[in-house]
C-alpha cells in the first residue's frame, strides 16, 4: 500500500496528462496493487455477507474525473475508491471505500434513495422509530460511526406533521454512515481485515433498513 500511497501523492502533485502518460507504467502497477486489496476486502466481506460484485476489479471506480460539468479541469482523482453492492433485493445498502493519504474512510447505506423507498423509510420511522434509534444509539454504533450522516430537508417533509416527535428522522434524504481511517491502518497488513470488520458494523442498521424497504405489492414485508 505504501506504493498507493506514493502514486497518489505524486499524482496530486502531477494532476496534467502529460506527466500521467509518462508514469503510465507506474499506474498499472499500482492499479493491480489496487485490485489485489480490493479482492481480499471482497474475500472478506464474503464471509459474513453476500456481496453481488464478481470481483474486487469490478469493484473499483476510474481514476479518471468527469470535468464536464466542473470547475476543477484536472483529469484525475488523488484517490482510489470503490463500492461492493449487496446480493438479491432483499439485502439493501451499499458499502464504500475510499484511500487517500491523510483522508481515508469508509462508508456505506443509502446514497441515493428513490422517492418510493425514501416514502417507506419515512412511514416506517414515522410509525415506529424505536428500534431504528435502538440501533443509532447503541454504544457499538455510537463509538463506531457516531452518527447518522447525509442531507436533510431543511423543513417538514411533505406529508408528514412539523410536530412529529422524529422529525429529526424525517427530514433525513440520504442515510449515510462513515468511519476515518488513520494512514497507519491503511498501510498495515491488516487493512482488508480490518475494513471488513467495520463494514459488518453497518449490518443491524442495513438489516433493518432492509425490513423499512422490502415490501410486497401489498406492502406487507417479505425480508427474513
Amino acid at each position: 500500500m505504501n506504493k498507493v500511497f506514493e502514486f497518489l501523492n505524486l499524482i496530486k502533485d502531477n494532476n496534467n496528462r502529460e506527466w500521467f502518460q509518462e508514469n503510465k507504467d507506474t499506474y498499472d502497477e499500482v492499479y493491480e496493487r489496487m485490485n489485489l486489496i480490493a479482492n481480499q476486502i471482497l474475500y472478506e466481506m464474503n464471509q459474513h455477507d453476500l456481496i453481488e460484485t464478481a470481483t474486487g476489479k469490478k469493484s473499483l471506480y476510474r481514476i479518471y474525473r468527469d470535468v464536464r460539468f466542473s470547475k476543477d479541469k484536472t483529469p484525475y482523482k488523488s484517490n482510489w475508491s470503490g463500492g461492493f453492492k449487496r446480493a438479491t433485493a432483499q439485502k439493501r445498502g451499499g458499502y464504500y471505500y475510499h484511500i487517500e493519504p491523510g483522508g481515508s474512510y469508509l462508508a456505506g447505506g443509502f446514497w441515493g434513495p428513490n422517492k418510493d423507498d425514501l416514502k417507506l423509510i419515512r412511514e416506517h420511522l414515522a410509525q415506529d422509530s424505536s428500534e431504528y434509534r435502538k440501533i443509532i444509539n447503541s454504544k457499538d454504533f455510537k463509538l463506531t460511526f457516531d452518527i447518522v450522516l447525509g442531507e436533510k430537508l431543511k423543513k417538514c417533509p411533505k406529508g408528514f406533521d412539523i410536530e412529529h416527535p422524529d422529525i429529526d428522522l424525517l427530514r433525513h434524504k440520504q442515510f449515510v454512515l462513515k468511519y476515518n481511517l488513520t494512514d497507519k491502518v491503511v498501510l498495515s497488513d491488516s487493512f482488508p481485515r480490518i475494513t471488513s470488520e467495520i463494514f459488518k458494523k453497518m449490518r443491524p442498521y442495513f438489516n433493518l433498513m432492509s425490513e423499512y424497504l422490502t415490501t410486497d405489492s401489498n406492502g406487507i414485508e417479505i425480508y427474513a
